[in-house]
């Protein structure tokens, strides 16, 4: 299939900068910025897409496979598939979104045989379409990215939005690591994909993922929603960082003297695992796969042995020390607040997708590994780069505005010196790496993280630009401590469990916070209650 091309232009700039025109702009090169790259491309928008790593390999996604929430449009099957995830997330979740994402998520996967990705089928032929190798799946969106007339921008990581007199956004500005210089690109409209926040956590893939566009968006007036459903840990080898822990539901673990973790192998064994680490080392070993399965496991996931290899060690016969790793948003279901069906924020001009944006509406409280993550990345980002697209042709010619830069820290004139990144990034993963701090919440504890985490953000307010040199990790650290002080302001107004969310101090589930919270602000963090869709649903039909 052919498909007709409208390519971003280039524009005179300053010397030491590039400057484009374009009708969408990107940000991020995962699955979500490449579906919406693509359909806005096919929408008959200019794009140009950034990418802080390498187009189609940097992200959670390229490093591994990944399940994908592939159902038949059978009814049963569908209701069923709705059904089983509703009281994990504490039923949170929007039915109407769910159903949107399925029927996407099905064409999107469908598309992407025609487009010639490598399903596997099973013993009758049929293909199995409900997960995706993340190298061959990448590898093939950036080439039909390319092939859709996208200009692709690779390390280049945004550093700012810009916006109009209105407040509008119009574009962002970043920097090009390789050619050590800047970019600058005026939009119609702009798709944060930028991805989660992991906070550095060595979690595989998520080390480019630390809430960039979340500052950036913030400092642009948007919200957030969802954000205290942000502390899942997942279990990975204390020498490695692959995260993927299906396998480990045939692992025994154990203490260093040999005794077995009680309640680990269990569901919910992972809180186990956890406050046994806050006593000592804790051990696996993946004893109760068969030969068959250790077979499949290898086929299946073979990252998941590379550090195993590596320090030859045999995870079905010897004893291995795990840890948890904190995978904050990226496998949270908070993120940026959407507030329609083409995922438009709360900014005119700015949409979101993937990670970047909240999963509330399909996850409610809790995800997981992939699955659902994935299908919101082909559906949000489809729908994003649509929105935008449509957005774009809508507003008409944009030549006279008048570009201004929404970016604050890092940036602002100020008296006081430089703050130094790699401090900062340290401090906040002190105040959000900790079970319990993060994992295991009460009142007490979040308010004495955020005493110190508001401390920390005043001394960033108050500092001057960065080296330019030190500027794109000055902004990855004043963006992992804004988000660690969403989730946790978000997590206080939540007094009670729900989904991921655990408070030791509130342990059960109250009917009547069945609602969202909203959150956002950076010099003054604030917090709002949303009600859940059924309820607008009833006062609509009153």
């Amino acid at each position: 299939m052919s498909i007709q091309t409208h390519r971003a232009e280039r524009l005179p700039a300053q010397p030491g900068s590039v400057e484009f025109d374009a009708d969408v702009l990107v940000l991020g090169g995962g699955p979500a910025g490449t579906w919406a790259a693509v359909s806005a491309a096919e929408r008959g928008a200019r794009v140009l897409l950034a990418d802080k790593g390498f187009c189609g390999t940097s992200g959670a996604t390229a490093a591994a496979g990944t399940g994908v929430w592939y159902i038949d449009p059978d009814p049963a099957l569908r209701e069923a598939a709705m059904a089983n995830r509703e009281k994990m997330g504490g039923y949170l979740q929007d039915r109407r979104w769910m159903a949107r994402v399925l029927d996407r998520t099905y064409q999107q996967s469908n598309r992407l045989a025609d487009w010639g990705y490598p399903y596997p089928v099973d013993e009758h032929g049929r293909s199995q379409r409900n997960s995706l190798q993340g190298p061959e799946y990448m590898r093939l969106m950036r080439k039909r990215t390319k092939q859709a007339g996208v200009a692709i921008l690779d390390h280049s990581p945004a550093l700012e939005l810009l916006v109009d007199d209105n407040g509008a956004v119009a574009g962002a500005s970043g920097v090009r690591r390789q050619k050590q210089d800047r970019w600058t690109v005026r939009a119609k409209a702009v798709v944060i994909a930028t991805g989660g926040c992991a906070f550095l956590s060595k979690t595989l893939g998520s080390n480019v993922l630390t809430g960039d566009g979340y500052l950036m968006a913030a400092e642009a007036g948007a919200e957030f929603t969802s954000m205290e459903f942000s502390n899942p840990y997942a279990i990975s080898p204390a020498f490695g960082s692959v995260t993927k822990t299906l396998f480990y539901g045939w692992a025994t673990f154990t203490y260093a003297d040999g005794s077995v973790v009680p309640g680990a192998a269990s569901k919910g064994g992972r809180s186990a695992i956890a406050r046994a680490l806050l006593r000592g080392p804790v051990y696996a070993r993946l004893d109760k796969a068969d030969d068959g399965v250790q077979r499949h496991m290898r086929v299946s996931q073979p990252n998941f042995f590379l550090p195993f290899d590596r320090t030859g060690i045999d995870p079905f016969r010897d004893r291995f020390p795990v840890t948890l790793r904190l995978e904050g948003t990226v496998r949270g279901t908070g993120g940026l607040r959407i507030i329609d069906d083409a995922c438009a924020t709360s900014l005119p001009g700015l949409y979101a997708a993937g990670d970047a944006a909240t999963r509330e509406l399909i996850c409610g409280g809790f995800t997981g590994g992939g699955s659902h993550n994935a299908a919101w990345a082909m559906s949000s980002g489809l729908w994003a780069g649509q929105g935008a697209a449509d957005y774009a042709r809508q507003i008409g010619t944009t030549t006279a505005r008048r570009l201004l830069s929404a970016a604050t820290v890092a940036f602002r004139d100020r008296p006081r010196r430089a703050f130094d990144p790699a401090a900062l990034a340290k401090a906040v993963q002190g105040e959000v790496f900790p079970y319990e701090l993060n994992y295991f919440r009460d009142a007490s504890r979040l308010n004495g993280a955020l005493a110190r985490l508001d401390a920390g953000w005043r001394d960033v307010a108050e500092a001057g630009p960065a080296d330019p040199a030190d500027v794109f990790r000055a902004r990855e650290a004043a963006a992992m401590l804004a988000t660690a002080r969403w989730m946790y302001r978000s997590a206080l107004a939540r007094q009670e469990s729900r989904g991921m969310h655990r408070r030791d101090d509130f342990p059960d589930q109250d009917g009547r916070q069945r609602h969202y919270v909203t959150t956002g602000g950076l010099d003054e963090v604030w917090t709002s209650v949303r009600p859940h869709a059924d309820a607008v649903h009833a006062e609509a039909a009153e």
